[in-house]
C-alpha cells in the first residue's frame, strides 16, 4: 500500500524507537515523500541532531534506514500539482507533500499535522490508522 509519509512522521521515527518507527519499518507499506523533505531535514538537521543526542555518523546511518523505506519524489514529477494544492490547504510547507500524494497516487498522506486536514482531495492517516490497516492486512 502506497503511503506519502510527512515530513514530521519522519522526525519522530528519527527521535524516538516506538511506534512511528515500527510503521516506518512495516513491509506492507510503500512509503513516498517529496524531495522538499529532504530541504526540512537538512534545515533542522542540527536542532534534530542535539535532540536525539547523536553524533553525525550516528544520524546519518539513522537517516539512511530510515530513507532505506521511502522513496524521494522529485518535484518534477509533483510539479504540475502544485497549482491545483496551493488553495487546499493553509500551510504552505505542507504543499509539496500534497501534490506528491495526488501525482503518485498513493492512498493517502500518513501525518498527524491537523492542516492536512482541511484538504479534501486525499485521505489522512495517524499511527492508529496505519497500525490498524496492518493489522487488517496481517489477518486477511
Amino acid at each position: 500500500m502506497k503511503i506519502l509519509i510527512d515530513t514530521n512522521r519522519i522526525v519522530a521515527a528519527l527521535i524516538k524507537e516506538g511506534t512511528t518507527r515500527r510503521i516506518l519499518l512495516d513491509d506492507f507499506f510503500e512509503f513516498v515523500t517529496p524531495d522538499y523533505t529532504l530541504e526540512e531535514l537538512k534545515e533542522h538537521r542540527d536542532e534534530l541532531k542535539r535532540k536525539i543526542k547523536l553524533t553525525n555518523e550516528e544520524f546519518d546511518l539513522l537517516l539512511a534506514l530510515l530513507f532505506g523505506r521511502i522513496t524521494i519524489i522529485k518535484k518534477s514529477e509533483f510539479k504540475t500539482f502544485l497549482d491545483k494544492c496551493k488553495n487546499e490547504i493553509s500551510d504552505p510547507d505542507d504543499i509539496p507533500h500534497l501534490a506528491a500524494c495526488l501525482a503518485t497516487k498513493a492512498e493517502g498522506i500518513w501525518a498527524h499535522d491537523p492542516n492536512f486536514k482541511e484538504q479534501n482531495k486525499v485521505k489522512v492517516f495517524t499511527n492508529i490508522d496505519m497500525l490498524r490497516i496492518s493489522e487488517k492486512a496481517k489477518s486477511d
